[in-house]
């Protein structure tokens, strides 16, 4: 994997001609970001070397290199997730490419249904923590020490000061955001509503099917980590009257892109 990893990293070095210091990770309807890049290079996924390939309408499956508010950054316009059928090493394997190519910063993002009953469809929630609720754990099997420690505390995985900016940012710009816990579950099934009542009892405030893994791995090789989910449905367990599709995850995610997209401009150039 470790042979793999560098040869990847290396591939795309001999492509690009800066260091990339911030990388970000665009969900679903949430890829227009790559779009205020300047000064881009366009990798597609399918041409780099190991790369597996998004399957999900909505992502583009390419890397943009380029500029974003004043700092090298490297945007990934499509993930990759467990219920595609790649194991954890796959779904996680540009986060550790990403390490041996400079990247100290990670933001993700991500379309994630509602828990909280606070919640409302199109709220931001900046991530403060999350709950591991996929069957298979990113960090299983054998641990290289040059990309971190065999026993990762995750007590403080996603960064406060980068938290605090964000609200500030957020304030200035008069845009509502809430802060809450987000837990990852492997899908593709959206949750049945006892499902939904179980998360909540757990302690989560919206749920979807990724971030987690690849926030385990950057946590792993010490990245500072930011994260936020556009949530695009309300919690109504009880009263389950209407089903939520995928387009209209896509199209709830879209429509509150660019308020997400002020915060992570605001937040890279502070960083």
């Amino acid at each position: 994997m470790l042979k793999k990893i560098k040869q990847t990293a290396d591939f795309l070095k001999s492509r690009i001609t800066v260091e990339p210091e911030v990388a970000i990770i665009l969900g679903s309807g949430l890829g227009g970001l790559g779009n205020k890049i300047s000064d881009t290079v366009k990798i597609k996924y399918q041409d780099i070397p190991n790369f597996p390939v998004s399957t999900v309408e909505g992502h583009s499956g390419q890397l943009v290199f380029g500029k974003l508010a004043g700092k090298n950054v490297v945007a990934m316009q499509g993930r990759f997730h467990f219920y595609e059928g790649y194991g954890m090493k796959e779904v996680t394997f540009p986060v550790r490419v990403m390490h041996f190519l400079g990247v100290k910063n990670l933001i993700v993002s991500n379309a994630a249904g509602g828990l909280n009953p606070k919640f409302n469809q199109g709220d931001l929630m900046i991530i403060t923590d999350h709950i591991n609720f996929f069957p298979e754990h990113p960090l299983r099997g054998k641990n290289f020490d040059e990309l971190g420690t065999r026993f990762p505390d995750m007590s403080k995985v996603y960064n406060a000061e980068y938290i605090k900016i964000a609200e500030r940012i957020a304030n200035n710009g008069r845009i509502s955001v809430r802060k809450g816990v987000y837990i990852g579950s492997s899908g593709p099934t959206l949750e049945t509503p006892s499902e939904y009542k179980m998360f909540r009892i757990f302690g989560a405030d919206a749920t979807g099917m990724s971030t987690v893994p690849e926030v385990i791995v950057a946590h792993h090789q010490g990245m500072k980590i930011f994260g936020m989910s556009v949530i695009t449905n309300e919690s109504e367990p009880e009263n389950p009257n209407e089903e939520t599709t995928h387009e209209e995850v896509q199209d709830v995610a879209g429509s509150v892109e660019p308020k997400m997209t002020k915060i992570i401009e605001g937040l890279i150039a502070e960083m």
